[in-house]
């Protein structure tokens, strides 16, 4: 590269052998097109005292630089995307698929003389022109420049037509592999979040970082997903092993999270609906896997672990805890039922995930990288708790992930497997904001649910959805008089929404009839539909609980 010790070659048998046995070996350990441009910067120019270089590729007829070095950024710009036949001394280079050699400016001048502006902008006054062949056809062109007048002897001129070929394959085999690293990045992209969703119960932040080398492609992934009644769910996998197959079963395990959460299923049963999804890919595929479900009105982070490391809580002060629990074994190899945790966090707090390239590595085990991730969060997450608005608490976020990122990962380059961070900041729900009913298990509770619903949306200034509030109270009441069992409470909730909730004793699942024209009854749920945002149920321990929310106007949602 520029600034290295220049040195002629002299030694042409002994000069030519480590010349082309260290640019070999550089080519071959290339994966890269921007690897290949390295590889002949450092082991090309310093022997030739050459200390300029740009390789381009030849794209529907243009010139497309892929790398340069000893150039400004401006001259660069310049030559790419020129049409080939604007650039006659690459055309000739090309046409004669030879070596070109320019070794003066006045020679330059004398040939090409429509490019004298061009020759000077580069500040380069003597030129050697490699046309790059592959598979019997020219790819493009390798030009090496030197900033003093020079002639090239027989030596080098046998060294760099040696080297045009060598280049030239090097330079395909990369292309071919830039092309295939970019689908799998696409594929990598489309299957992760886009963005994450900024909720009342938590705001996230998330950073994927690819294995340093090879494929880049691997089946790490996360998400966050809104459930009813401000709910979070938070989820984080690795799909063991790398590659496009592994990416496309992660892209299924995470619909499948999305679907099963869309149910509102709790952790231990989704986690056992997914062991049977993976067991059923065969007997090599395994993955590991933390869902959590976090409940702002109780504070309380519903988990469960197969084969994956436990959840970090960082407290407002910087104090940094970590539930010691022994995971069940990945999914594809747990045999269910799995363990849920309960674990109870402050009324405000960071939720910190990741997966086992972020904190395990060849030269350190797992313990050592967790307590190395507690470290970093206990002297840097404050920052996040003192933020002055929602907007300054996602920066704060980011700026968190980054800094964690680069505490464990400094080396990300040389890593060799992909690394997940998510990080969420949890928030309780105003208790003033939560108003719970219970109901006798007679007819009387609806009349009783729609008194309870009509006072206390008087109290939040809700007046306006208090008579649909009312009906979906009273249908949903009267359902469980009608076709389930007590004890009934009934709940609301005002955030970005107002949800309804009411309980029930009974494990029975509702379902929207088709009533005939004569039916006198049937349409209870259709009517929940109808004036519903969107409503659901959710199974318990011990019962259910139907729910619905409605938009409240003039209210960001």
């Amino acid at each position: 590269m520029p600034g290295a010790p220049r040195t002629r070659v002299s030694e042409p048998g002994t000069e030519r052998a480590v010349l082309m046995g260290r640019l070999t070996a550089a080519l071959a350990e290339a994966l890269t097109s921007e690897e290949v441009v390295q590889a002949v910067g450092t082991h090309v120019l310093p022997p030739f005292g050459a200390d300029g270089l740009i390789v381009s590729v030849m794209e529907s007829g243009r010139h497309r630089v892929i790398g340069s070095a000893g150039y400004t950024q401006d001259f660069v710009q310049l030559l790419d995307g020129i049409p080939i036949a604007d650039n006659p001394v690459a055309a000739d280079a090309l046409r004669s698929q030879g070596l070109w050699f320019v070794e003066s400016v006045a020679d330059h001048r004398r040939r090409y003389p429509m490019l004298e502006d061009v020759a000077a902008a580069s500040q380069k006054q003597s030129w050697a022109f490699l046309p790059m062949i592959a598979s019997g056809h020219a790819i493009g062109v390798c030009v090496i420049s030197f900033t003093q007048p020079h002639s090239f002897n027989d030596e080098e001129r046998a060294l760099l037509t040696a080297l045009c070929g060598l280049v030239g394959q090097a330079l395909e085999r990369a292309r071919l592999y830039d092309v295939e690293h970019a689908r799998a990045q696409g594929l990598q992209r489309s299957l992760l979040p886009r963005t994450l969703p900024c909720l009342p119960a938590a705001s996230a932040a998330a950073r994927y970082l690819p294995a340093g080398r090879g494929e880049q492609i691997g089946g790490d992934w996360y998400d966050v997903i809104p459930l009813s009644a401000d709910r979070v769910a938070m989820v984080i996998g690795d799909v063991m092993g790398h590659g496009i197959p592994e990416a496309a079963t992660m892209g299924q395990l995470r619909t499948a999270v999305r679907t099963l959460a869309d149910l509102d299923m709790p952790p231990d049963e989704l986690l056992s609906r997914l062991n049977d999804l993976v067991s059923d890919l065969g007997e090599d595929w395994y993955a590991t896997c933390l869902y959590a479900v976090f409940d702002p009105i109780t504070r309380i982070c519903s988990f469960s672990l197969a084969g994956h490391p436990p959840p970090v809580v960082v407290h407002p002060d910087g104090a940094v805890d970590m539930p010691r629990l022994t995971p069940d074994p990945p999914l594809g190899a747990a045999e269910p039922p799995f363990e849920i945790h309960q674990l109870p966090l402050p009324e405000e707090s960071l939720l910190v995930l990741c997966t086992d390239g972020l904190v395990e590595s060849p030269d350190q085990d797992l313990d050592r990288g967790l307590a190395q991730l507690q470290q970093v969060l206990a002297q840097h997450a404050v920052p996040v708790f003192t933020a002055r608005d929602e907007g300054d608490s996602t920066r704060h976020l980011d700026d968190l992930c980054d800094t964690v990122v680069s505490a464990l990962l400094p080396q990300h380059g040389q890593t060799i497997d992909d690394a997940v961070l998510l990080i969420a900041h949890t928030g309780a729900v105003n208790a003033s904001d939560v108003a719970t009913c219970i109901l006798p298990d007679d007819p009387r509770a609806a009349g009783q649910a729609r008194e309870f619903v009509r006072e206390r949306l008087d109290v939040w200034g809700l007046d306006e959805l208090a008579i649909t509030t009312e009906l979906l109270a009273s249908e949903l009441v009267g359902n469980v008089i009608r076709h389930a069992e007590g004890p009934i409470r009934l709940r609301l909730l005002n955030s970005r929404c107002l949800t309804c909730e009411v309980y029930d004793g009974s494990l029975s699942t509702p379902r929207i009839r088709h009533a005939a024209y004569t039916d006198e009854g049937g349409r209870g749920l259709q009517l929940v539909s109808a004036l519903s945002r969107r409503w659901g149920a959710r199974y318990l321990r011990d019962g259910k609980c139907i729910w619905t929310e409605q938009d409240i106007p003039h209210r960001t949602t």
